[in-house]
């Protein structure tokens, strides 16, 4: 598809990039969207942190990182309970399912970088990871 929009053009190749890791981690039972917010929770035994907090560490809408958490508690990969600091809040920390899933996943995740490496080159993909992180 050919388009002048830098907004289309990145949508596109998010939306293939995407298709790349998903697939990928399919065998370990979760997306990469999962994947980017189970590696930004802390480990079981650790310090909860809220939902806004993770939105903020991923850079997401609350509303989202909540829609998406919901799903995560429901696969027993995050456990949701209320914050000690404000009970207003909720407190997510992994499971130690999660922690076997991630285990899993990673050489997953990792064979899906390499194919996106294989695409675009290694230089190629590092130039791509700088100039998107730039804006």
């Amino acid at each position: 598809m050919e388009t002048d929009c830098y907004c289309t053009s990145l949508r596109v190749a998010a939306r293939r990039a995407s298709a790349v890791y998903d697939r990928a981690l399919e065998p370990a039972g979760i997306n990469v969207a999962q994947w980017g917010l189970l590696r930004r929770l802390p480990l079981p035994g650790s310090e909860p942190i809220t939902i806004q907090e993770l939105a903020e560490r991923a850079e997401l809408e609350r509303s989202t990182v909540a829609r998406n958490v919901r799903v995560l508690v429901k696969l027993g990969l995050v456990e949701m309970t209320t914050s000690s600091v404000d009970r207003r809040a909720s407190a997510l920390v992994l499971t130690e399912k999660a922690v076997a899933v991630s285990a899993n996943a990673l050489p997953l995740w990792e064979s899906a970088q390499a194919e996106i490496e294989e695409l675009l080159t290694a230089d190629s993909a590092a130039d791509l990871r700088r100039l998107a992180l730039s804006i």
